[in-house]
């Protein structure tokens, strides 16, 4: 099947605790542009139980998923025979959440008899920043940051993607979100202890910047978590407001400034001078801030997702989807049939 620059991607993102569906139109010059969306979030579900309750997250998919349908096809201002392929998040994610979008996805595109494309969605956050007013152009270093996720990649074009660097154990993500835990903090952590780093000193506390002076390009956060507990305990049973703010601001500074070392090596191995920042921690105000200064001085590029594109959505799928379509990467199936693929390296996309 070949694509036409009017052709629509209908695309569902179900890899975790968000239900998202975009409708995106392919573009003539090779950039998508985005007509309608919808979202979901299930952090209020999830927080009872201090994180994502998979069985939970899958059935609420089963729920949302065709309503948001609707809404979004209402949004783009189209109707459903109108749409040319259906997309959805093949991984890496959450097995039975993937299973619920693939499944209503291939469904549809079936009854519709329309073709399907499924999506890595890494590369959905990747290319996401295309969706924005400022886009990038290839080459550029990519920067993913996300509760699962931290790699850094040179990327010369859609599909083509070479790792630089990522993470030996958790993820920049996952660092806030357990330094949170350990401080008290609700569900979700991350922009929870953001708030609260904004009241604090982020010299309070010399926390470690893990493999910060190595000269490769990985990360490592664990140690970091480690050495908030350790903080944390040396303060007694009961820390005071003003300490608990001091101990996040220094937890936030520690990952933002490993992330912003790394990048700049990443940008000087690679020579490129474009840098693009995407997944949920790209929603970050410090990193945006300290990545922005340090692209003032250096005379970089730097891009990002509009912040309502920074978590999981549908948009991101529809336009990798389009993206690799019109790159002639992919051809979209009819056979109906899928597999998810809950670890997925984005270099075998």
């Amino acid at each position: 099947m070949t694509v036409t620059a009017s052709a629509l991607v209908l695309g569902f993102e179900s890899s975790c605790d968000e239900t998202g569906v975009a409708v995106v139109r392919c573009g003539p010059a090779g950039v998508p542009q985005l007509l309608g969306q919808a979202l979901h979030s299930q952090i209020q579900m999830h927080q009872a139980y201090g994180g994502v309750v998979p069985e939970l997250a899958s059935r609420d998919h089963v729920r949302r998923a065709i309503p948001l349908a609707r809404e979004a096809l209402r949004a783009a201002g189209v109707e459903l025979k109108d749409v040319d392929a259906v997309a959805y998040t093949q991984g890496p994610g959450l097995a039975g959440a993937l299973l619920v979008g693939a499944g209503i996805a291939t469904s549809l595109a079936a009854a519709l008899g329309r073709p399907t494309l499924p999506v890595h969605h890494l590369e959905g956050h990747l290319l996401s920043p295309f969706l924005s007013a400022d886009p990038p152009e290839f080459p550029f270093v990519a920067l993913l940051v996300s509760g699962g996720h931290t790699q850094l990649m040179r990327v010369d074009g859609v599909g083509s993607y070479e790792l630089l660097g990522e993470t030996i154990d958790d993820a920049a993500g996952e660092a806030f979100d357990k330094s949170a835990k350990l401080l008290g903090l609700g569900y979700p952590g991350g922009p929870a202890l953001a708030r609260l780093a904004e009241s604090g000193r982020a010299d309070a506390f010399a926390l470690p910047r893990p493999l910060l002076h190595q000269p490769n390009l990985d990360f490592s956060f664990a140690g970091l978590k480690t050495a908030v507990m350790t903080t944390l305990q040396k303060m007694g049973p009961d820390p005071s407001d003003a300490a608990r703010a001091d101990l996040a601001a220094s937890a936030q500074a520690a990952i933002v400034d490993v992330l912003v070392q790394k990048s700049i090596k990443a940008m000087k191995a690679t020579g490129l001078n474009r840098l693009v920042v995407a997944g949920g921690v790209s929603a970050n105000r410090a990193l945006r801030a300290q990545l922005d200064a340090v692209a003032a001085r250096r005379r970089w590029r730097v891009h990002y997702p509009e912040l309502a594109l920074c978590t999981d959505n549908g948009a991101m799928i529809a336009l990798a989807a389009a993206m690799r379509w019109q790159a002639g990467l992919v051809q979209p199936s009819r056979a109906y049939s899928f597999e998810v693929r809950p670890r997925w390296d984005l270099a075998d996309a």
